[in-house]
């Protein structure tokens, strides 16, 4: 009897496959779903709940314990996106109103009202619960997709592994969906990509490099530290890095005027490996990074080499370190070729797209790709977007891949536009975006390959997601099953330019001040309904139609003062920004929705402390009502009453 044998023997409750020369644990098991995502992060998360709330059977791989991605506890970026942040912003009240609506809208409000003390496993939480909670969505954490079946061109089944319970799935879909960031699905299913950076002919792109290569942006390390009542020593690893003044010069030492390093949340500007290959050697960038980071924090704590014993340069003897991640923080590595490669210019001129899915607005921010070992060099140089810009459906989906879609920062687009679409925000609603249409072409019984020709379940899959709270630049609301838009509108009181009408307005957002949608494509006007401050709180907006009818739905917008920043950040510069641990100032808090049968008035739905934006309220009658209206009776901190949008299905 040989070793395998005897083991066996004794283990005879154990289930091996194979020989005892290629034996695995592994449990075989086969899913059946309509829709794979695999990444749980920002993409991955809106849309595996997009789809999911669309109808379809959706399940989720996150190859990680935790949802989120750059922004989950491992590695703890906040979310940015089209309204910028640091050196342009974009955002005025009632003018530009350039923060993301939709599913990462919610999530932002949920995690702000839900989670004041800033917790990034808080973050973890609810994330996890949004996706436990959906009906239509399996979610598979530990699971990581490892491989995929073909038949001609379209993928058949994905194989699946997750090792911390020795099981292995077989998935079977219609639609797969690559939201991992480095494009694992997608590479093993042969889709073409890109890497590197394109050289400045290729796509006539002036912020590109004369010649191509295959540099990327490098990965970050954050760290978090605390203040203490005492001072608090800090002994640097031997094998940290060891930086010298002049090193740094670009990036801890700010100049006068700008905004000077913090210590409670880490430096973002620590950045290394790009001029590696960000997949195959992150092993290599995650030692590096820890080096760096390590360096870093000696020089804050104890001063460049040679400085005399006791001196506290940056004011930092009562700090120690809490936090610091194991998980770089990856910003590129391929980018898949799609039906459009979104350019420089695309986004410069904000290019109008017929099957626009999402839009975005950070600006061009690119990297030297050598990161803290380019001293000489500034961390980024952004080039602000003129306009916010839309993203088309057709950088989403797999030039030779039928049913092979993608979102997060690994869409179809050249480095130098991908330094725009990468960053969180613009990623969560790409991947609702995509989530939706990808449900439209599994009702459809269409590739997705095909979604983009078809205008009218285009035009769908657009009307979809503004119900949906998503804004796309330049597309109104057209929905033939809004009742709302034909009833009569009027309202107890309100202000000149904000009258009750405008809840039909068709766009849920200013967009027409400085830096917003472009000339032609903004719809100017105030676009929700303002009462009276004079007049008071409770405040009605009524809604009556000439020939009775019987909702099965009414859908309420409210404001969110989406001009401002708001997202978990623990950086305390950057959340004072905000309004962050209470509802939002503009939302409305109590409300009821009444209806008239065209004698009585009488309740369907009644709403007390409310703090999100979008409300839907599924409602029962027997019989036909003339009128409904909204009674507003609090908000959150303003004295009058505001709602961007009334539905009636």
């Amino acid at each position: 009897m040989d070793v395998f044998d005897y083991y066996m023997a004794f283990n005879s409750g154990v289930k091996f496959k194979g020989n005892k020369n290629e034996m695995t644990l592994l449990q075989e098991h086969t899913l059946n779903c309509e829709i794979l995502v695999a990444g749980g992060g920002m993409a991955g998360c809106c849309c595996a709940i997009a789809a999911a709330r669309c109808g379809v059977k959706v399940i989720l791989c996150q190859d990680r314990s935790v949802l989120g991605g750059n922004a989950s506890s491992e590695i703890r970026m906040h979310i940015v996106g089209a309204n910028g942040t640091g050196g342009f912003d974009r955002g005025v009240e009632l003018e530009t109103e350039a923060r993301e609506g939709g599913i990462i809208e919610e999530l932002r409000l949920e995690n702000c009202v839900r989670n004041p003390q800033r917790s990034a496993s808080m973050f973890d939480l609810i994330l996890f619960e949004k996706c436990k909670t959906e009906p239509n969505l399996t979610l598979l954490l530990n699971t990581a997709v490892t491989a995929v079946t073909l038949n001609g061109d379209q993928i058949e089944h994905a194989i699946a592994e997750r090792q911390s319970s020795e099981d292995r799935f077989t998935i079977n879909a219609k639609v797969f969906i690559d939201c991992t960031g480095d494009g694992r699905l997608a590479a093993e299913a042969r889709a073409l990509f890109m890497e590197g950076r394109e050289g400045r002919q290729q796509f006539n792109e002036s912020l590109a490099p004369e010649t191509a290569d295959n540099h990327r942006l490098g990965s970050t390390i954050l760290l978090q530290a605390r203040r203490h009542d005492r001072p608090m020593p800090f002994i640097a690893p031997e094998w940290a890095r060891k930086f010298e003044k002049n090193e740094l010069k670009r990036r801890l030492y700010a100049t006068p005027g700008e905004e000077q390093p913090t210590h409670e949340y880490g430096y973002w500007w620590a950045e290394w490996g790009g001029v590696l290959d960000t997949i195959k050697q992150n092993e290599e960038i995650r030692d590096e990074l820890l080096a760096v980071v390590m360096g870093i924090w000696d020089h804050v704590k104890n001063g460049p080499p040679g400085t005399p014993a006791g001196d506290d340069p940056f004011e930092a003897a009562h700090w120690a370190l809490d936090w610091f991640g194991f998980l770089p923080g990856k910003r590129e590595s391929r980018r898949f070729i799609g039906q459009h490669i979104l350019t420089e210019q695309d986004l410069l001129t904000s290019r109008d797209f017929p099957d626009a899915i999402a839009f975005g607005g950070w600006s061009l921010d690119l990297h030297p790709p050598e990161g803290i070992d380019a001293p000489d060099l500034e961390p980024c140089t952004q080039h602000p977007v003129p306009s916010l810009y839309n993203v088309p459906l057709s950088a989403c989906i797999s030039k030779n891949r039928a049913n092979l879609m993608f979102a997060g920062r690994n869409i179809s687009a050249t480095h130098v536009a991908f330094s725009s679409t990468r960053v969180m925000a613009t990623c969560a609603v790409i991947g609702q975006g995509v989530g939706t249409a990808a449900a439209f072409a599994v009702q459809q019984k269409s590739p997705p390959s095909e979604l983009v020709s078809n205008q009218g379940v285009m035009a769908q899959v657009q009307q979809q997601l503004l119900r949906e709270d998503a804004y796309l630049v330049g597309i109104q609301n057209q929905d033939h099953n809004d009742l709302a838009r034909a009833a009569c509108f009027s309202a107890s009181s309100e202000q000149v330019g904000y009258e009750a009408a405008n809840v039909v307005s068709g766009q849920t957002r200013c967009v027409h001040g400085p830096a917003g949608a472009p000339e032609g494509r903004a719809n100017p006007g105030g676009h929700r309904w303002l009462s009276d401050p004079k007049a008071g709180l409770p405040a009605t907006l009524q809604l009556e139609w000439d020939v009775p009818i019987q909702p099965r739905e009414i859908q309420l917008i409210f404001d969110t003062g989406l001009h401002r920043h708001l997202t978990l950040s623990h950086h305390d510069g950057y959340t004072s920004k905000m309004q962050w641990g209470d509802p939002q100032v503009e939302t409305v808090r109590d409300y009821r929705i009444e209806a008239c049968d065209g004698k009585t008035w009488f309740l369907l739905a009644e709403v007390e402390g409310n703090y999100q934006r979008r409300r839907m309220h599924e409602v029962e009658l027997t019989s036909s009502v003339s009128a409904v209206r909204v009674v507003v009776t609090a908000s959150n901190g303003v004295n009058h009453a505001r709602i961007c949008e009334v539905r009636v299905y």
